[in-house]
C-alpha cells in the first residue's frame, strides 16, 4: 500500500462521513449524548480518533488481495464495510460499549443494522475517492 494523496483524502473523508452519520444518529436523532458520564470534549475527540482508525481498517480491507478478486468495485466496498461493521458490532456488544443499559433484542438488531449503514457510508466514500481522485503515476527518468 502506498501512502498517496488519494489514500489520505479517501481515508479522511471516509472517517468524516462515518463520524457525521454517527453524530447525527446518536447526537441528534436518538439524543444519546446526554447520557455521557465524562467531559463531552473528550468524547468527541476520542470518537474522532476511533473513526479515523475504523476508516483506515475499511481502506485496508478494501485493499486486501482476497477482496481484490471481486471485480465489482461497489460490491468490494460494501463487503469491506460489512466485514468491519459486523466485527465492530461484535466487539462493542461483547465489551458492552453502549449508550443504553437495556440491551433488548430490538436495540441489538437496530444497532447491528446501524453499524452496517454507518460503515457502508464510509466504505462508499472511500471507494468513490479511490475511483475518482486523479493521481498521476510517478515518472521515472531513464538513464
Amino acid at each position: 500500500m502506498r501512502f498517496t494523496a488519494r489514500f489520505f483524502i479517501s481515508w479522511i473523508l471516509g472517517a468524516i462521513a462515518m463520524y457525521s452519520a454517527f453524530y447525527v444518529w446518536h447526537g441528534i436523532f436518538l439524543n444519546d449524548f446526554k447520557q455521557i458520564q465524562f467531559p463531552f470534549v473528550w468524547f468527541v475527540l476520542l470518537s474522532a480518533i476511533a473513526y479515523l482508525v475504523i476508516s483506515f481498517i475499511i481502506y485496508r480491507v478494501f485493499e486486501t488481495n482476497w477482496i481484490k478478486n471481486i471485480h465489482s468495485v461497489v460490491l468490494r466496498g460494501f463487503l469491506s464495510g460489512l466485514i468491519v461493521a459486523v466485527s465492530l458490532f461484535a466487539i462493542m456488544t461483547v465489551l458492552h460499549i453502549s449508550f443504553t443499559k437495556n440491551m433488548t433484542s430490538t436495540y441489538l438488531i437496530t444497532d447491528f443494522f446501524w453499524q452496517i449503514i454507518e460503515q457502508s457510508i464510509g466504505a462508499t466514500v472511500i471507494i468513490l475517492g479511490k475511483q475518482f481522485i486523479y493521481e498521476p503515476e510517478p515518472e521515472f527518468e531513464e538513464i
